[in-house]
């Protein structure tokens, strides 16, 4: 939410996109079918996952056998772990990769198909991958998606007047905010 509060632009465009859900719906609110018709909301929620990661290791390797990793020579039974928020944030992978751009997850975008269980290839893996992948992936981005909609359905985002939306992230069991983040939320009639 706190990308969405420092680019009004995005959440503009996202909370047109739900309007636009709902009026073609009988529903009152927003259901699991809904979300399927809502692409831009699946791209903020996966760029902010690009960025944000909820943890930035993954579980520890051990290496059976020596070996060389990106020039490094690697013993054998010594254990490899990688930042892995730096794959999101990678230069080589992304353009400007410091930006919140969902579009970059639309169709046209180097994002889009993004294969986020990395079995294909790896760009990010917010869930880890492989074996030790998260087994709740599939209800997390369900949730993730129905939870910002709601959200952004039922409030505008603001900014505190007068203070800066401070992204800087703290490492406990996860990834947090290193700041308390603080919004004005205006309920949308």
């Amino acid at each position: 939410m706190a990308e969405l509060v420092k680019n009004q632009d995005v959440q503009s465009k996202l909370w047109h996109e739900i309007q636009l859900v709902l009026a073609n719906s009988d529903s009152g609110g927003i259901n699991e079918e809904m979300l399927e018709k809502m692409p831009y909301l699946k791209a903020v929620v996966l760029e902010a996952l690009r960025l944000h990661p909820p943890s930035h290791f993954l579980l520890n390797h051990a290496v059976t056998q020596e070996c060389t990793l990106g020039g490094y020579t690697i013993p054998r039974r010594a254990w490899v772990n990688f930042l892995m928020v730096n794959i999101g944030r990678d230069e080589k992978i992304w353009k400007n990769p410091t930006e919140f751009k969902p579009e970059r997850f639309l169709e046209g975008g180097e994002g889009e198909g993004v294969d986020i269980t990395g079995t294909k290839e790896i760009k990010m893996m917010p869930f880890g991958a492989g074996r030790r992948i998260c087994p709740g992936l599939g209800i997390a981005m369900l949730h993730l998606e129905y939870i910002v909609a709601n959200m952004v359905k039922e409030f505008e985002w603001r900014g505190i007047e007068g203070e800066e939306v401070d992204l800087a992230e703290k490492l406990e069991f996860t990834v947090i905010m290193k700041k308390p983040f603080r919004a004005q939320l205006i309920p949308r009639n």
